[in-house]
């Protein structure tokens, strides 16, 4: 996407990238300014209903430019541990050393995200750093020298060793089958597959380690580029009314930016304990909602935005792909090889029977 918009051939009026890559847009000036304005007071569902905590979040993403004003975020979440609670003690889940827990070998999912995996990395190698006061979550989260690079790197060969696989989308079904008992994953995904889990009887749990983590939000923009702007205004505003955002969450699992007290209230679950979300809704101090989808204020204080690598981007990707190397273990090639079966299979018997299958829900 990003390249197709860096050339100005291609004319998408609308596109909803991660945080990291608005700001490295916004760094190259391929986005076009909202204008809000030009939306009747009525129907200005962005203007009000926008979450303090989220347009503090936007600001943050460009040092140099407030992101405010060229994007609007649509959902949001954590990176943590995804972890069946029939073989994981929540006090295991809650630090990443579980990773290399030789214990877990073979059932332990990683989201093949280097940004995502690298930050709560680095957080936990270096925490001791944290609590001395030497170095804040948040520069580590950015930080780009050889000797952190180097540390997260003999880290993941180290969890490597007991992976079962790198994973983009199929870990969190993985962890449903019990295939696996660990992922380091998304919190979307992590809600997705403890719903699923519940209808079959496998207790899947979330944690977020301790020593700190990522929060990410991916956001609507306009390109520079874009020719139907009008259009484009009017889709970012529909998809930010109270009903919709609430649909998206119940349809996608993750959590909407939307801050209108309607979003929170249609996810409350009095038979939950209340958790702190004075910082999402000034003085929702004390609200029975899932702290997967919203995070106690402890949580979130020990999270941070994952920035740009910008020029640096390279050298972490030359550390993800020496930390993967070219040789799947054992699990992998099994799962890899029972997919191709499956997939095969599959291709022979709708050539024989030509009957229709239900699609899943992704």
């Amino acid at each position: 996407m990003l390249a197709k918009i860096e050339k100005g051939h291609e004319d998408f009026d609308v596109v909803c990238p991660s945080d990291y890559i608005i700001e490295r847009m916004l760094d190259m000036d391929l986005l076009m300014p909202l204008d809000f304005a030009s939306l009747p007071d009525s129907i200005n569902y962005i203007r009000n209903n926008q979450s303090p905590y989220m347009k503090s979040m936007m600001s943050a993403v460009n040092p140099d430019i407030d992101a405010n004003n060229y994007s609007v975020p649509y959902m949001w979440g954590t990176v943590g541990i995804l972890y069946n609670s029939k073989y994981v003690s929540a006090e295991e889940a809650c630090h990443m050393e579980i990773l290399r827990n030789p214990a877990y070998d073979g059932k332990i999912f990683i989201k093949d995200a280097p940004r995502d995996v690298y930050g709560p990395a680095i957080m936990y190698l270096r925490n001791a750093e944290v609590k001395d006061g030497g170095v804040t979550l948040d520069e580590l989260a950015s930080d780009a020298s050889d000797e952190s690079l180097a540390k997260v790197e003999a880290f993941m060969k180290d969890v490597k060793e007991h992976i079962a696989g790198w994973e983009a989308d199929f870990g969190k079904e993985q962890m449903t089958q019990e295939r696996g008992y660990i992922s380091l994953n998304w919190s979307g995904d992590a809600v997705w597959a403890m719903r699923e889990g519940a209808e079959i009887g496998v207790d899947l749990k979330w944690a977020i380690p301790e020593e700190g983590s990522h929060i990410w939000f991916d956001g609507w923009v306009i390109p520079k580029y874009a020719h139907n702007v009008k259009a484009a205004t009017y889709f970012i505003d529909f998809m930010c009314r109270p009903d919709i955002s609430i649909r998206n969450m119940d349809e996608t699992g993750y959590v909407s930016a939307n801050g209108h007290p309607s979003v929170v209230e249609s996810q409350i679950d009095d038979t939950l304990p209340p958790i702190d979300l004075s910082y999402f809704i000034p003085g929702a101090d004390s609200v029975r909602i899932d702290p997967v989808l919203y995070p106690d204020r402890s949580i979130i204080e020990a999270c941070v935005l994952m920035h740009d690598w910008g020029e640096n981007t390279d050298k972490l990707i030359s550390m993800w792909s020496r930390v993967k190397g070219d040789n799947a273990n054992t699990t992998t090639i099994v799962i890899i090889v029972a997919a191709v079966m499956a997939i095969v299979g599959v291709g022979v018997a709708r050539n024989s029977s030509r009957k229709k299958h239900k699609k899943g829900r992704r």
